[in-house]
């Protein structure tokens, strides 16, 4: 989406393989943007194209890209001590350079934690994107009690930059959407834990009654049972005493099976 809107992109992973099957994948999306956009000029979605990977290079290398970069959108595992580990090595290699920005992608740990863990609390923000990316027009901009109102409107202006419609929040449990999307999901499992109602009745009642695309079933087979869980767990340490915080033992137990949802081809459904 960054390299789509004119800006130059360095893609950082872990390995050669999976930086190629990444840039499969953007090439794949492309092509299915390019149709919906372009749908009546061919050759203007092929420019598009051309135009939008000309603009993103990989790297294995984060250290080696941290020199030249203006912003680092971190959005590797959700782990709070592997992503600073990370922080904590690009901010040794970023220090003169007063302008780099650090963010995070991340839909529910600290930005204040990670923040911590580099020296520039000041230069660093959330920048949390709303999944499929290319479609979805939110971005969560996170303001920590330490960021600067420059880093800030920096964080807006880019949102705007590639297209997206920011939105502001202080740096709380989940932000905005997940901090009551989860507790929502949650509740939902517990309904269906107690036998109130079958999952497939609750979805059908939250897609004809409230107008949702997803029941919270199938969101959270979208989702991921074992990113869901991860989630909960991590806001059940931090407010052990809020019930709707609580974990679920159904939900511990899928995730214990290795039913992960769509991404493992079972979840709390089953599928092809």
């Amino acid at each position: 989406v960054a390299a789509a809107s004119g800006h130059t992109v360095v893609l950082v992973d872990q390995s050669d393989e999976i930086l190629k099957k990444s840039t499969k994948g953007i090439e794949e999306s492309l092509k299915r943007v390019t149709k919906k956009k372009f749908a009546d000029k061919p050759e203007a979605g092929a420019e598009f194209i051309e135009k939008t990977l000309k603009n993103l290079t990989t790297s294995t290398d984060a250290v080696a890209v941290v020199h030249s970069t203006d912003l680092v959108i971190e959005a590797i595992v959700e782990n709070l001590e592997v992503k600073n580990e990370l922080f904590k090595r690009l901010d040794k290699f970023a220090p003169e350079y007063v302008r780099t920005i650090f963010a995070s992608n991340t839909s529910s740990l600290q930005i204040t934690q990670m923040a911590n863990s580099t020296t520039r609390q000041d230069r660093f923000g959330g920048l949390h994107f709303f999944n499929p990316v290319p479609m979805m027009k939110l971005v969560e901009v996170i303001k920590t009690p330490m960021t600067s109102q420059k880093t800030f409107e920096s964080l807006v202006d880019f949102s705007k930059a590639v297209g997206k419609s920011p939105v502001s929040c202080k740096d709380t449990p989940g932000f905005i959407v997940n901090r009551l999307l989860v507790p929502y999901m949650m509740e939902a499992v517990r309904l269906f834990e107690r036998g109130d109602a079958s999952k497939e009745d609750i979805d059908v009642a939250m897609k004809l009654g409230a107008g949702y695309p997803m029941g919270p079933f199938e969101l959270l087979d979208y989702v991921g049972l074992d990113t869901s869980k991860y989630i909960i767990d991590g806001w059940h340490s931090l407010e052990p005493n809020n019930p709707l915080f609580a974990p679920s033992p159904l939900l511990n137990k899928l995730v214990e099976e290795k039913k992960l949802g769509k991404k493992t081809g079972e979840g709390f459904y089953k599928y092809k």
